[in-house]
């Protein structure tokens, strides 16, 4: 089935993780559904079927983020089938989902941050937290990237850590000195070892996604913040405040990890101050000594 091979394609030549490939067989099965009833092979699908489809799932309540998501992926099955020849021209080209209103991120000012970041070490497991939420804050890292973090990938002499984002794409970011101090602070209280977690869940294994954004929540309110807070937050937060003070879009392109730039695009409705260029002066946290 032409689904089926085009979903091994992702698997194997471009090692989608098992998220993407779901929503993409969920994408695609929706449309192979609606081809069917139409009498018509995936391959013969043109761009007006191809319109009649994303016109029938709008009837069928489907919003406009959801239909922008479903044609990416008809768009990514279409593209592989032309470049194995199965197919003469691409249908998706030139079809477009309707505009999703666009949604600007919630983001903690830098008050608000450093309330949340600077928990107490001495209560239990005050150090780990602690280190957790600088880490969040300090280099914008994905929570499926802290979950992964292994010892081994921080370079503590050079403030930088290594982790594998979307797609497997390895990038390398910053961290700062507040974080640093608070990691190695924790690494020493866990006996950390390279190989081991970061942050490590029941009996060493990798901690579950889920009981960090728990955690999250009841540490925010401990410390007297009461918006909703959750890892994604201080994702956002971290590259709204890099931005405003370098006015650097690219370079928050890069740390973030992202591989297009409309993405990172929906941070700049904040004002630039343009008062640093590099990341030592830009981010509130990561202020070196002088001489490092």
């Amino acid at each position: 089935m032409v689904i089926d091979d085009f979903l091994a394609h992702l698997a194997v030549e471009r090692q989608g993780s098992p998220h993407t490939l779901d929503a993409y067989r969920r994408d695609l099965a929706a449309l192979a559904q609606w081809a069917e009833a139409q009498e018509i092979d995936l391959p013969a699908l043109d761009g007006h079927a191809l319109r009649a489809f994303v016109a029938a799932e709008h009837r069928r309540g489907l919003s406009p983020k959801s239909l922008q998501r479903r044609l990416s992926a008809c768009r990514s099955l279409y593209r592989w089938l032309l470049k194995q020849g199965r197919i003469a021209t691409n249908p998706a080209d030139g079809v477009r989902a309707p505009k999703a209103p666009r949604k600007l991120p919630q983001v903690l000012d830098v008050d608000e941050a450093v309330q949340l970041v600077e928990l107490p070490t001495d209560a239990p497991l005050g150090l780990r937290d602690r280190a957790l939420l600088e880490l969040f804050y300090s280099s914008g890292l994905r929570l499926s990237e802290v979950c992964a973090l292994r010892w081994r990938d921080l370079d503590v002499d050079g403030g930088l850590v290594t982790v594998l984002g979307k797609g497997s794409k390895q990038r390398i970011v910053p961290v700062g000195s507040h974080a640093l101090r608070a990691l190695q602070a924790w690494r020493t209280d866990a006996a950390g070892t390279p190989d081991g977690f970061v942050f490590p869940g029941r009996g060493g294994a990798r901690i579950n996604a889920r009981t960090i954004q728990l955690r999250m929540k009841q540490l925010a309110l401990r410390q007297g913040v009461f918006k909703r807070i959750h890892p994604h937050l201080l994702r956002h937060s971290f590259a709204s405040h890099v931005l405003e003070s370098s006015g650097d879009l690219r370079g928050v392109q890069e740390l973030l990890g992202h591989a297009d730039i409309a993405t990172t695009q929906i941070y700049t409705h904040l004002d630039f101050q343009h008062l640093a260029k590099v990341y030592d002066a830009a981010h509130p946290r990561a202020k070196r000594k002088p001489g490092r």
